[in-house]
Formats: structure tokens, sequence, C-alpha cells
């Protein structure tokens, strides 16, 4: 486990890109002694191998509609909700397995608004995670749709719905975490105070107890010192209640004064 949890780390860290060889190179560097081989054996069993292979062969894309799109986060000034909705993939351990969440937040409060938990990587994840988002909040045109460079928000089919949503995608800077820092904090939160904090008898328990984290305690209750202290939807009501129910458009710049 010990092995499988450095591999894990390599491999997010490097956004999915590196192979079973420069995995097993990093590992080395860190002083672990490893074969190529047995990396191979634990990302192909942790569905790793099939992510880059997807990434840099899929079946019916061609690198031209792998596109990365300006980073337009960096450049708004919010006013409201649904003005800028960020997207980010993480993976968590179970006993027995690892399994990824996908989750959407509105940055503007840093409710989460759709999240999604499987046994894989597929595309099918962050568009579950998409379309739960879309179901909870019915966006208004324009919303601005921010990620890393995954393969999964690259893909045809994602970006073929956020068209379809009318939804402007956006995406970090390479090895660049800091673009996505709503994603990462809310991330970290999940696993310090949730994940690390308790044991998991399978996919489904975990699914129960991430949903009463999200749902019931971190978009309801939680004190976010970056909302003054206001939890997510409290946050989100009190700004509503100042404008009266709607929002000045955000402010996009795109050269410096």
């Amino acid at each position: 486990m010990t092995l499988r949890s450095a591999v894990q780390n390599i491999v997010v860290q490097h956004r999915w890109c590196y192979g079973y060889r420069r995995v097993a190179a990093e590992l080395r560097a860190q002083g672990m002694f490893v074969n190529q081989e047995r990396i191979a054996r634990i990302m192909r069993e942790d569905n790793l191998l099939a992510v880059r292979n997807r990434w840099f062969r899929p079946p019916e894309y061609s690198l031209c509609t792998a596109r990365i799109h300006l980073n337009l986060a960096g450049r708004m000034t919010l006013s409201g909700p649904n003005q800028l909705w960020a997207a980010d993939i993480t993976y968590v351990r179970l006993a027995g397995e690892f399994v990824y969440l996908a989750v959407i937040l509105d940055v503007f409060s840093r409710k989460v608004i759709g999240w999604a938990l499987e046994r894989n990587l597929k595309a099918q994840l962050p568009l579950s995670a998409l379309e739960r988002a879309v179901a909870n909040r019915k966006p208004p045109l324009g919303v601005v749709h921010h990620s890393d460079q995954g393969a999964q928000a690259a893909c045809r089919d994602y970006k073929d719905r956020l068209r379809h949503y009318r939804m402007l995608p956006s995406m970090s800077r390479p090895a660049n975490p800091y673009d996505n820092a709503t994603c990462e904090s809310f991330l970290k939160t999940l696993k310090r105070e949730e994940i690390h904090a308790g044991t998991y008898r399978d996919l489904e328990d975990l699914r129960e107890r991430v949903e009463e984290f999200i749902e019931r305690y971190y978009n309801r209750s939680r004190l976010h010192s970056a909302l003054r202290y206001s939890s997510p939807e409290e946050f989100e009501k009190e700004a509503q209640a100042k404008v009266g129910g709607s929002s000045a458009a955000a402010i996009v710049t795109f050269f410096g004064g």
C-alpha cells in the first residue's frame, strides 16, 4: 500500500501524463527500489495506464480536438454565483482499491454544486458531476467552467456538453495548481476532515459519507474563512439579499492597467 500510494501521488502530481517508466524513474529518484514491470502492474490494476493511453491514442478523437483553452478564471472579478465554476478530480484510497472523486464548485461561494464518485477515470465521471451541477443550479448562459488540463476535461464528450449548456471553457496553466486553488482547497479540507479521519467498508459506504459531508455539513454549516466565516449557502443568501436577488455580471480583465 505504501508503494501504491507513492505511485498514485506521482500520477496525480503529473496530471495523469506519466507512464510507468517515468513513474518508476521518479520512485527511484526518491530512494525506492522498484522495477518497471511491478509499477506497470500496479498502474494497470488502478486504471491509470488506460487513462494515459486514452489521452495519447483516443479511438475517436484527434489531437486537434484536445485544445487547451485560455485561463479566464484568473482574469475574473466575481459579483455573484453562477459566474465561474471550477472542477477537479482526486483519488481516494480504500482498503482494497482506489476510487475517484470529481467535484464542481461555484467559486464565488465555494459551494460544491456537483460531484460524482466512481471506480475509474473515464469521461463519464466528470460528466456525471457536471450534470449534477447543472440540475442543481440551472445556470444562465455564459458560465465560465474552469478545470486543469487533464484528459477528462479536454475530451470531446465533455467539451460538447459544455457547448450544449453554453458554458465557456477555461483551463489552468500546466503544472500550476494555484490556478484552481478553490477546488484544491476544498479537496484538502475533505480529505483532512472526513476521508483521512474515517474508515469505509466499501465504495457505497464512502459515497454515503461523502454525500453527508458535502451536502449537509460543508455546504450548509461549515464556516469558511474566505467567506467572512459564513457557510457557502449562507454566503450566497447574504449576497443575493444585498442586490435584491440578482447580481451584476462578472468583470473579465485581459490587459493590466
